[in-house]
C-alpha cells in the first residue's frame, strides 16, 4: 500500500513538469530597461582589459538573459555600476616543495543598483571571482584567467539583479 502511494506522488511530480527558474521572476514591474555604464578600475593594476572585459561580460549576461532591456543611461529604468576593487594574483598549485604549476587570479567588486524611476538605490553588494592559469605563462594566459573571474561575478551580479530580491 505504502509504495503505490509512493509511486503516486513520484508520478504526480514527474507529470506535473515542476520546473524552477530565476529568470524574470522578481525584479519588480516597473523596472524594464537597465544601463550598465563602463567599470571603473582601481585596482592600480595597469592591466587594460579588466574595464572593457568587464562591462562587456556584464552587458552580455544582461542580453543572454533578456529579463531587463539594455539601453543608454538616459532612458534606462535601472543602472548597474560596477567597481573593480582589487585584484590578487597568487600561486595555487605547487608541486614539490617550492614549483608553482598553476597560479589564482581573484578579483573584488563592488555593484550598485539604482532604481531611476523612483530615485533610490536598490542595493549595494560585494562580489568576488577567480579564474586559474598556468605559472610562467604569458599575460594572455594570465587574462584568460582574469576572463573567467569576471565571468563569474557577472553571473553573481546578474542573479542578484533578477533574482536577489
Amino acid at each position: 500500500m505504502k509504495v503505490v502511494w509512493l509511486l503516486k506522488i513520484v508520478l504526480l511530480f514527474s507529470v506535473s513538469g515542476c520546473t524552477y527558474s530565476f529568470k524574470g521572476g522578481s525584479v519588480p514591474p516597473h523596472l524594464r530597461t537597465i544601463a550598465i555604464p563602463i567599470v571603473e578600475d582601481q585596482t592600480g593594476s595597469g592591466n587594460p582589459i579588466l574595464r572593457e572585459s568587464m562591462t562587456k561580460q556584464l552587458t552580455t549576461a544582461f542580453l543572454n538573459d533578456n529579463t531587463l532591456q539594455v539601453t543608454d543611461r538616459n532612458t534606462a529604468d535601472a543602472i548597474l555600476e560596477a567597481v573593480i576593487l582589487d585584484m590578487k594574483d597568487a600561486p595555487a598549485v605547487l608541486e614539490g616543495v617550492e614549483k608553482v604549476t598553476q597560479r589564482r587570479v581573484t578579483l573584488s567588486v563592488r555593484a550598485t543598483l539604482y532604481d531611476q524611476l523612483l530615485r533610490r538605490k536598490l542595493w549595494e553588494k560585494s562580489f568576488s571571482g577567480w579564474g586559474y592559469y598556468p605559472s610562467g605563462s604569458s599575460l594572455t594566459q594570465q587574462n584568460e584567467g582574469i576572463t573567467e573571474a569576471i565571468r563569474k561575478i557577472s553571473e553573481d551580479i546578474l542573479n542578484e539583479t533578477v533574482a536577489g530580491w
